[in-house]
């Protein structure tokens, strides 16, 4: 028990950072190659972006202002340029687009056990444990040496690999196969000097270590998501922040490399996709079979720091109390000093006693772990909520996973403690239910080898799971059933991902047609990295909803609407499935036909869903609803939002 003296009483705060600007800054920029001209080497393709800059600036001593010059991300560069030099490039025949480029942010033990995973039985010994998969992580670098990143069990990379590793002597093994630093304002090798990229790669794919914990809290083996596959570090943060040129020069990389995942834990603020180079990264990594797993929004708030301010003003002990905005959300850190951090409806009581008396006491009993709170899972405050600001007719989310309170491996001890073999600490945002999908997704990769990355997405959604240990709805951090815009198709579930009878694929041709109804050609030859006629029948725009997405987000007026949508049966060879509709409140939904029988495995088939507008439903509002397929052995479910509009 621990007699607070001094106590101060904190509310959540969220800070913006500032971003300063010179007269010189790295613009990201377009280019056409010359119909007659295929650079098939590095140095050719330099030296014809050479050529886009200013006759003074390309022909002078000084270092190049070429910061990347990429291959497979665009055609294109980047480069510190001026706006006026931008301009004059503009004129030059084969320049398409050029923008300043953007920063981008970053973003437990028992959370294998949680999400059904077990080290001798089940999902994890039927996926190999994610054996031959390679997990490529884009972050702050890595902590080599560290335990979750031994290579104990884990064989040699597979031959495909081409990747390098920049890290001194023989830091990289079997688990950790390739570093590479890309993070142009922080040479050398690419270390972890924050922490955050280290807990991310462990969390997806670190090796079991026994004996985890932070405080004597949480202890147990720690273990990422897919323990035995391979790991590809690409350092592209730094302590100033992550900067949007230096991601799309590791994507560039990471496909050469030939990695099967990508997990990106950074992000910024939504943006078309043509000005976003994570976009763009992420589409020349799909057309390569690439899965890429990003997750936004963040939940870095400085709660560690506040309680580091109190410490310094001669404070005892903390009480750290939610804005009204996150309710009922408290989160596990490493604090300097005694601390409990207590919900909204907590905090105002607290106050209310505060005030009541001139001599205010607190005492801050700790209970030590809870395991098995029956309301959990539960979403964020912090979670990425849709819909969707640059693809309001795609549903996102599109899933969601643990991400508070998680455990995993850091650089160095978070309190002074110079006996501690291993170091790991708990911290929590979307940065931590990133890595936790893009492991899944490895396991998934090392049982379905084939699989494309849309199939390997649409096993995660539709497989989900919508309800908490306490078999109720999912709540939000207000203690409400949480909404399709909170957590999409639902809490992922690797067990049911591995086996989900039915998926539903999507091509490139199909993607393209998708981008042709949303944009114009010349943006959707800066996404593509090609020129596209959207005239053409193979890619005549379509709406949204006319992509075999695994979910349906549409606005509805008074005319009725129909969508096709084919699976793909990767179950038994014999199965059938008939057709389940949960309500959607004032639309009617039909299904054609209600019932699918396959035959073979691979086979595919074709159904329609069709929205109808009820005669009393009222205008702007959002209703949901879902339709599962139903066999012996599956349940394969896609969500459904609908804008009821004009």
């Amino acid at each position: 028990m621990i007699c607070v003296f001094l106590l101060f009483v904190i509310s959540l705060l969220s800070f913006q950072p500032v971003i300063a600007q010179s007269t010189l800054q790295t613009y990201i920029v377009h280019v056409n190659l010359p119909a007659d001209q295929v650079p098939g080497e590095s140095q050719d393709l330099e030296t014809w972006y050479r050529s886009f800059l200013p006759e003074v600036t390309a022909n002078s001593e000084e270092p190049s202002r070429i910061r990347h010059a990429y291959r497979n991300v665009i055609t294109g560069f980047a480069a510190k340029l001026s706006p006026e030099e931008v301009k004059e490039m503009e004129k030059k025949e084969g320049f398409l687009h050029a923008r300043p480029e953007r920063m981008y942010a970053l973003k437990t033990t028992h959370s294998p056990n949680f999400l059904g995973l077990y080290q001798n039985l089940g999902s994890w010994p039927e996926s190999n444990y994610g054996k031959g998969v390679i997990i490529g992580v884009f972050d702050t670098g890595i902590t080599p040496g560290h335990p979750s990143f031994d290579d104990e069990g884990v064989p040699p990379p597979p031959a495909r690999w081409k990747g390098k590793c920049e890290l001194k002597g023989t830091a990289c093994n079997n688990k950790l196969i390739g570093a590479r630093n890309f993070a142009g304002d922080d040479p050398g090798p690419p270390i972890d000097h924050d922490g955050h990229g280290t807990h991310t790669a462990s969390t997806a794919a670190g090796n079991f270590v026994s004996g985890a914990n932070l405080f004597g809290q949480a202890n147990g083996v720690a273990s990422g998501m897919s323990p035995l596959a391979h790991l590809a570090i690409y350092k592209v943060c730094s302590e100033d922040g992550c900067f949007e040129s230096d991601s799309m020069a590791a994507f560039d990389a990471a496909i050469e490399d030939g990695v099967d995942l990508l997990s990106i834990s950074i992000g910024g603020i939504s943006v078309s996709f043509y000005e976003d180079g994570i976009a763009l990264g992420a589409f020349a990594a799909m057309e390569n079979g690439i899965l890429v797993v990003l997750c936004l929004r963040g939940g870095n708030v400085a709660r560690i720091a506040k309680g580091q301010a109190v410490k310094d003003a001669g404070g005892a002990a903390m009480i750290l109390m939610n804005d009204k905005p996150d309710a009922y959300d408290t989160l596990a850190d490493p604090h300097v000093l005694p601390a409990a951090h207590v919900s909204y409806a907590d905090g105002v009581k607290i106050r209310a006693y505060i005030n009541s008396t001139s001599n205010p006491k607190a005492t801050i009993l700790f209970k030590g772990t809870v395991i098995g709170d029956k309301t959990a899972p539960t979403v964020a405050s912090y979670s990425s909520r849709g819909p969707s600001r640059a693809s309001p007719l795609i549903l996102k989310p599109d899933i969601i996973g643990p991400g508070s309170s998680i455990l995993a491996a850091w650089p160095i001890p978070v309190y002074n403690n110079t006996n501690v073999k291993a170091t790991f600490n708990m911290i929590s945002g979307t940065s931590m239910s990133c890595p936790h999908l893009s492991g899944i997704a490895g396991l998934i990769k090392s049982v379905h080898p084939d699989w494309s990355p849309a199939m390997i997405k649409s096993a995660i959604m539709t497989s989900a799971t919508q309800t908490n240990l306490n078999n109720s709805l999912i709540l939000d951090q207000r203690h409400l059933p949480a909404d399709i815009f909170a957590m999409g198709a639902g809490h992922v579930n690797p067990s049911r991902a591995l086996d989900p009878g039915l998926v539903y694929d999507i091509k490139t041709r199909d993607y393209i047609s998708y981008l042709c109804y949303m944009y114009t050609e010349n943006q959707v030859a800066i996404i593509v990295n090609r020129k596209i006629n959207c005239g053409r029948s193979v890619y005549k725009g379509v709406p949204g909803p006319q992509l075999n997405y695994p979910s349906f987000a549409i606005q509805l007026g008074h005319r009725s609407q129909t969508y096709p949508r084919t699976v793909t049966n990767v179950g038994d060879a014999k199965s059938s499935y008939y057709v389940q509709i949960e309500n959607v409140p004032g639309v009617d939904v039909t299904v054609e036909p209600n019932v699918l029988a396959f035959t073979t495995v691979n086979q595919k088939k074709t159904y329609t869903v069709s929205f109808s507008r009820q005669d009393f439903t009222a205008n702007g509002s959002y209703v949901q609803g879902s339709i599962a397929w139903i066999s012996a052995k599956h349940i394969v479910r896609i969500p459904i939002s609908v804008n009821l509009v004009l």
